[in-house]
């Protein structure tokens, strides 16, 4: 019994240092969503009351700052239920080995499935900063034409 605990544990280390990764996946997401947010509080309190170029400018900064919030928030659900289905693997490698039960399709499939979630929660990751790159502009004054 005490070697089928360690083989267990051999086997669990693995999606251990999967949940490590996808962790610091999170911290990285939940910081750009700090910024964002950070940035769009900014906005509005300076936003102008006036309607003009200014006025509009903020309001399609805001919009855009929204959307990546919106992104973000997505990509940080899909990394934690990513995360939830690999303690569930985790789980189910330990209950199989205590009840002595054949849960291995169960646990490929969960498995698969943390897999499938962190690919979406990467995917939107990217698409958020595809958002992000649209908007950093430097004015053409400055780099001299029109960016490319």
């Amino acid at each position: 019994m005490p070697l089928d605990i360690a083989i267990t544990i051999q086997l669990a280390l693995a999606p251990a240092f999967l949940l490590v990764g996808i962790g610091q996946f999170l911290v990285l997401a939940a910081g750009r969503l700090g910024r964002v947010v950070d940035r769009a509080r900014i906005l509005a309190d300076i936003l102008p009351v006036e309607p003009g170029p200014e006025h509009d400018g903020c309001v399609r900064e805001l919009r855009l700052l929204d959307r990546r919030m919106n992104v973000i928030s997505l990509s940080i659900l899909f990394g934690t239920m990513a995360m939830i289905a690999v303690c569930l693997v985790v789980a189910g490698l330990f209950a199989a080995r205590h009840l002595d039960m054949p849960l291995t399709g169960v646990t490929t499939v969960t498995f698969v499935g943390a897999m499938g979630l962190l690919i979406l929660g990467l995917v939107t990751f990217l698409y958020e900063i595809r958002l992000a790159n649209k908007a950093i502009h430097v004015r053409s004054d400055i780099v001299g034409g029109p960016r490319k």
